[in-house]
């Protein structure tokens, strides 16, 4: 007896448009179907309410960096709902004094007249790393492109958003979905370790850790895709067995 796949939601993180996963690979091998929403909402409990009004009733989400932060707390939120979580490059704690400064500095800037794309620019190395910088042009243009594409309004709702995160890492216990963890191990922004934590914390988890940094889809898009539909047919396999 087949078990039909679950819709999988793909939920890009901050100045990260639909592009990120892009060359995954999904379109053509999600049966139940792909979504990919948009964060809008200028904190994190309205932006989960808000996708729990929109969504199927059940789904595997996918998150990337603040994507994966409302994936967490969505999954905290309607635990019924998540048949399974896959976590890339991300952070479960929360965030920093020197993390909110950095944040209400973008405000500020964007109200002096940046746009999303320059501020895009400013953070390129630990987006990509350096050696992607230099030797990678066509993601270098892409990952700048995401910020011309979220636009300065959308990036000044996620920044908002981002200063109403709270500490997550203290309740992961309760999610009991099926967890992926992905992390980068040249990741700049959410090392390594930020995912030994969240994997820690979680009863079901699984922590895979690629040679990528911050924008791991993009720069590993083959692997990345590959790792999560193996995953994905394997919980399908699992709940047959069962």
């Amino acid at each position: 007896m087949s078990v039909a796949a679950p819709p999988l939601v793909l939920l890009a993180g901050m100045n990260c448009t639909t592009d990120l996963w892009a060359d995954a690979g999904f379109d053509s091998s999600e049966g139940g179907g792909v979504i990919r929403p948009v964060l809008d909402r200028p904190t994190v409990s309205y932006q989960v309410a808000a996708l729990l009004g929109d969504l199927p009733d059940t789904f595997v989400l996918v998150g990337h960096s603040l994507g994966g932060i409302v994936g967490m707390a969505l999954a905290l939120a309607a635990p019924q709902r998540v048949a399974g979580l896959v976590l890339v490059s991300t952070n479960a704690k929360a965030p920093t004094e020197p993390q909110r400064s950095g944040w209400r500095e973008w405000l500020s800037r964007l109200d002096a007249g940046a746009d999303a794309r320059a501020l895009q620019q400013s953070i390129l190395s630990p987006l990509l790393g350096a050696e992607l910088v230099a030797d990678r042009p066509d993601l270098v243009e892409r990952t700048l492109r995401m910020g011309s594409d979220t636009g300065d309004a959308l990036l000044r709702t996620q920044l908002e958003m981002q200063l109403t995160r709270v500490d997550l890492l203290a309740r992961l216990g309760a999610i009991a979905a099926p967890t992926l963890v992905v992390s980068g191990l040249d990741d700049a922004i959410c090392p390594p370790h930020f995912h030994t934590e969240i994997v820690s914390a979680m009863p079901d988890a699984r922590l895979v850790t690629l040679d990528a940094g911050h924008l791991l889809p993009l720069e590993r898009p083959r692997e990345f895709g590959r790792l999560v539909r193996s995953w994905m047919s394997q919980q399908r396999l699992a709940r047959v067995v069962s």
